[in-house]
Formats: C-alpha cells, sequence, structure tokens
C-alpha cells in the first residue's frame, strides 16, 4: 500500500470516527479491509483509498453501505462480553444505583447510556441486573440507551441473539436460565429484558445532546483508541449530558486524569467517575460532524 493511501485512510477514520490507526497498524487495514475490497469490487487498498472521502463526514454522517461507513465499521473494534470485568457491575448494584434512587423522587426515570454498545451484552447485563432488583426498586422507572457507530453490530443487539460462545462469556448460568430462551444453537435474550434497552447509531464525535442527559454511563474501552484531543472532546461532551451528581464508568486501562476536570475519581474505585462540574457550553455541531442517524 502506498504512504499516500495509508494516510488517506487513517484521516478517514480520525474524522469519521475519532479512531488513531498509526504506521505500526499497517496491517490491521490490509486484514480488516480485504472483506470490503470484495464487497465493493475494488482491486486493492491504494483504488479503495483513492475512492473515500477522508475529510469532514456529511451532515448526518456516511449513510449504511457507503464506502466509507462499511471501512470506519470494518476497523471498530467490537468485542464485548456480558458483565464484562464484573466490578463494574458490582458498583453499579451496590453503589451507584441506591445512591442515585435516594436523590430522585420516586417519579423521576433514571437513565443509563451504554455508549459503544457493540453488539448488545452490557445494556442487556445492566437489563438483567435491574430486573433482579426489582423487588428492591419499588416501581422505579428506567431508560437504558445502547449506541454504537457500527449499524452492523446494533442490529445484532436488537435482535438479542447470541452464540453458545458468546453467552458462556461472563455470564452467570442462572441468568442464562433466567433471561435467555433457546433459539436452534443459539440463545435469544427474552422479550422483557430487550424491551428495556433501546439501540440507536450515534457517533460519539457528534452532537450528544439530542440523546439527552442521563444520569448513568458506561463508555468503557473505547477513550484507548482515541488520541488525547478526542478523548478531552468525548469526556467533556459526555460530561454535559449527565446529571450533576451523575456516575461515568471507564475501562480498567481508562482515565480522566490529565485529560479532563470535568469527572473527579470515586474514592476507593478504579474506573468510576463522579461529574465535578458542567464543561464550557459547545455551540451545536456542524453539519460536518453531526455523525446520527
Amino acid at each position: 500500500m502506498k504512504p499516500g493511501s495509508f494516510e488517506r485512510l487513517a484521516a478517514l477514520l480520525r474524522n469519521g470516527s475519532g479512531l488513531v490507526v498509526g504506521l505500526d497498524k499497517t496491517y490491521l487495514l490490509e486484514t480488516r479491509l480485504g472483506q470490503i475490497l470484495k464487497r465493493h469490487n475494488l482491486d486493492s487498498l491504494d483504488v479503495l483509498a483513492d475512492r473515500v472521502r477522508s475529510g469532514p463526514p456529511p451532515f448526518g454522517g456516511y449513510p449504511a453501505g457507503s464506502l466509507e461507513q462499511d471501512v470506519i465499521e470494518a476497523m471498530t473494534t467490537n468485542e464485548s462480553l456480558f458483565f464484562r470485568d464484573d466490578k463494574p457491575f458490582t458498583h453499579f448494584r451496590t453503589h451507584a444505583l441506591p445512591r442515585l434512587l435516594a436523590a430522585r423522587p420516586p417519579s423521576t426515570t433514571l437513565r443509563i447510556w451504554s455508549a459503544a454498545a457493540s453488539s448488545g451484552q452490557e445494556a442487556y447485563s445492566l437489563a438483567m441486573i435491574l430486573t433482579d432488583m426489582k423487588a428492591s426498586l419499588a416501581n422505579r422507572s428506567f431508560e437504558i440507551v445502547g449506541t454504537d457507530i457500527a449499524r452492523e453490530q446494533l442490529t445484532r443487539a436488537e435482535e438479542g441473539v447470541y452464540s453458545q460462545f458468546e453467552v458462556q462469556r461472563g455470564l452467570p448460568i442462572q441468568n442464562l436460565v433466567k433471561y435467555f430462551t433457546k433459539d436452534g444453537s443459539n440463545w435469544k435474550v427474552n422479550p422483557a429484558i430487550r424491551a428495556m434497552a433501546q439501540f440507536r447509531v450515534w457517533n460519539l464525535l457528534a452532537d450528544l445532546r439530542p440523546l439527552g442527559q442521563f444520569d448513568i454511563v458506561f463508555c468503557r474501552n473505547v477513550l484507548i483508541y482515541f488520541d488525547q484531543p478526542t478523548k478531552a472532546r468525548v469526556l467533556e461532551a459526555i460530561a454535559r449530558q449527565m446529571a450533576a451528581d451523575g456516575l461515568l464508568y471507564l475501562g480498567g486501562a481508562e482515565t480522566v486524569l490529565g485529560i479532563t476536570d470535568a469527572f473527579a475519581s470515586v474514592a476507593g474505585e478504579r474506573g468510576v467517575y463522579e461529574r465535578t462540574k458542567p464543561p464550557a457550553a459547545v455551540r451545536m455541531a456542524s453539519p460536518a460532524t453531526a455523525i446520527h442517524s
């Protein structure tokens, strides 16, 4: 692949999704974009690079099935599993929910955002916790919103069908029996759990305001793919969409330290952050940066 081709594809990924790809990741482009070449009947990555638009995406983002969107989705890491790393979900159950519900009137709907929801395991893990705790939640209302840039993954999330391998990764056997139904060789999330989560295509680089305000945000194992300015931009945009006492969960290898003062670490907890103050207001996203549908 020619150096100019690499630079053009890297620019598309950076501008369209925030993903930073260095020269040391050239092999990833070659590995993951092979199917895109076949799908669009292209001879090489150089031809692909000549065809894509590498500048800011159009208003509304790249359409589904477009060459640019296919490249972005192919390069996006969609690793996800139920109750991933466990500790964030334990903290959600034992600390976050009691604290926030005590501060809310009974009529208030608690809103939870699973950013970079991928194929839905995180959102459904949260739904299972809420269902397990139903007796102690006194008919409280909850809303779980899962977003991701990858349309194909969100389609899987909406269907709620997982392979035997996927349900064996982190999902307690009692939850499998209680909340899933066998579907051929796969397992399907029961309708009551599926109904608790809604999924929307959304890019974290876009204007987040239409998503509304959230009390709890899970944005785990996403920032590691961004450069420092993009991390700051995304974190501060998330902070603007959070309640004053809201909680943010990041991945174990991620931090807000040295990036933004919009969040502070929760004492004694790794990867859990409190919103400290609202960042400065931001203007409405321009047509070049709104990437949602």
